[in-house]
């Protein structure tokens, strides 16, 4: 009964969010608690089956360390599984009794955002938040729009955030109490852009990171669900003054796999002076050496003169305008297909994708005029070579008037318009070269490379880059060629 409730609920996990955590990944996380007091209050908020408060319960009875009793209260809305996880609760009491542990549970069959969002908020009829010692959690990962419900809820907790996962983590840590530790498997997508500085602010306002755990392969951790985002593992305990040092770890996410630990400064994970408070994971020593390499340029994209933006045609909005095949009155547009050896093969015509839209008076506002611009994929994946994927726009090779930069791109320019040459080429080499590709896998675990990313990173002068442009009298050449380049320009500036 309880296995064919879980496999009922892998058919259904597209709606739900929701990814069992597999009996070698519970208990590795069960494992990275700290010490416990006597009488254990747990939550397991989007319990599922009840793996993980099980792989707890295992773990407090093969210990021994003191822990006398524990109290699981458990959150999980879909009611096909609930009866397995009231098996799994039976089987953790049956466990406990021989290992002389008082073992209680409570199973709530609410919506855990829409009930504690109203306990939190104090509303005249809620009753009184409960608290906790420990929590352990593998949240359900569904964004969630501006307009819902779910929206609402967290927001009368002060709580903004577009996704799922990183609600109940911000429910989750309200509930603890000082001391509180919370051990989560999350998507790694919080550590940086735009649409998660709300939540990491808060995050690292109220809770002390004490470990990450990341997977060399994005699909490790669910292997069975083909889930595609990078997983984390965080160990975080209540309190507002972040430790000096702390573990980074990392393994395969194979079972039995070697698991490697290294020990960093709090400084390289968040830097103090950065205002969006990205979380940096540095899981090799080629991320240190990168990272050592950023830190010493001093430039930003402003002060180059150079912007970033996200490509301005949304395809499905301007949907008849689309063409597949250039003809009169239609200009280029670029997707990220168009891509060839660092610079743009256009048309295409064997791709899906179109190749022209209309120049009219109702596409204009989404083009930009011919140029030289940068430009870089915005979805790539962890197992490429290289996470940012540049290529130049060149009119010598593109003429045109106008161009299509699709929504898949991101784009390079000088207020609207296009860069010096050598600029652009230098710019090419930098954001092609091995040492920002390693940096910026250091704070970047999903799939999309935002513009905002790009305007964080350091770059060098103006002046390097030109010079860097400059020498470089070929767009194709080997990746040991371009960081050659980068590393002889860099280590003169």
């Amino acid at each position: 009964m309880r296995i064919a409730a879980i496999e009922n609920l892998r058919s259904r996990q597209e709606e739900l969010g929701q990814f069992l955590t597999a009996t070698p990944l519970a208990d590795f996380m069960a494992s990275m608690f700290g010490t416990l007091p006597k009488t254990v209050r747990l939550l397991d908020a989007g319990a599922g089956a009840g793996s993980l408060t099980a792989a707890f319960v295992s773990r407090c009875c093969e210990k021994r360390g003191g822990v006398g009793a524990i109290e699981a209260t458990l959150y999980e809305l879909d009611g096909e599984i609930l009866d397995a996880l009231a098996e799994t609760m039976r089987e953790c009491e049956y466990r406990c009794a021989d290992a002389g542990i008082r073992f209680t549970f409570t199973i709530h069959s609410t919506d855990f955002i829409q009930e504690m969002s109203t306990c939190l908020a104090g509303d005249l009829f809620a009753t009184h938040p409960p608290a906790f010692d420990v929590a352990i959690a593998n949240p359900p990962y569904r964004k969630i729009s501006n307009d819902s419900a779910e929206r609402r809820a967290l927001r009368s907790v002060g709580v903004e955030t577009c996704n799922l996962y990183t609600g109940f983590i911000a429910l989750i840590q309200r509930l603890l109490v000082p001391g509180g530790q919370l051990v989560g498997i999350t998507p790694r997508s919080f550590c940086n852009g735009p649409y998660f500085r709300p939540f990491r602010e808060d995050f690292l306002s109220q809770l002390e990171l004490r470990r990450l755990h990341v997977f060399e392969s994005r699909q490790a951790a669910f292997r069975s669900d083909s889930v595609l985002q990078e997983n984390i593992i965080f160990h975080a305990v209540k309190g507002r003054n972040q430790p000096d040092e702390m573990l980074i770890s990392s393994s395969s996410g194979e079972h039995g796999d070697e698991i490697t630990e290294t020990i960093f400064p709090f400084t390289e994970i968040v830097h103090p002076h950065d205002t969006v408070k990205f979380i940096h994971i540095p899981s090799t020593a080629s991320h240190g050496a990168a990272k050592e390499t950023m830190d010493g340029l001093t430039a930003s994209l402003a002060s180059l003169g150079v912007t970033v933006s996200t490509g301005r045609v949304v395809d499905f909005r301007l949907k008849s305008a689309l063409r597949k095949e250039p003809e009169r009155g239609t200009v280029p547009l670029l997707y990220p297909c168009h891509f060839n050896g660092g610079t743009v093969h256009w048309p295409k015509l064997e791709a899906r994708k179109p190749n022209a839209i209309l120049d009219n008076d109702e596409t204009r506002p989404w083009l930009v005029p011919s140029g030289i611009y940068l430009l870089t994929k915005r979805f790539t994946s962890k197992e490429e070579r290289r996470r940012l994927v540049a290529c130049l726009f060149d009119p010598d090779e593109v003429q045109t008037a106008w161009v299509g930069f699709e929504n898949h791109l991101n784009y390079f320019h000088a207020s609207g318009h296009g860069l010096d040459r050598s600029l652009a080429v230098g710019l090419f080499a930098f954001l092609n070269s091995t040492v920002v590709d390693q940096y910026f896998r250091r704070f970047s675990g999903h799939t999309q490379v935002n513009a905002s990313d790009l305007r964080t990173l350091t770059y060098p002068d103006r002046e390097t880059l030109q010079s860097m442009g400059s020498e470089m009298n070929a767009l194709d050449l080997s990746q040991d060629e371009i960081d050659q380049l980068v590393t002889k320009h860099l280590h003169a500036c």
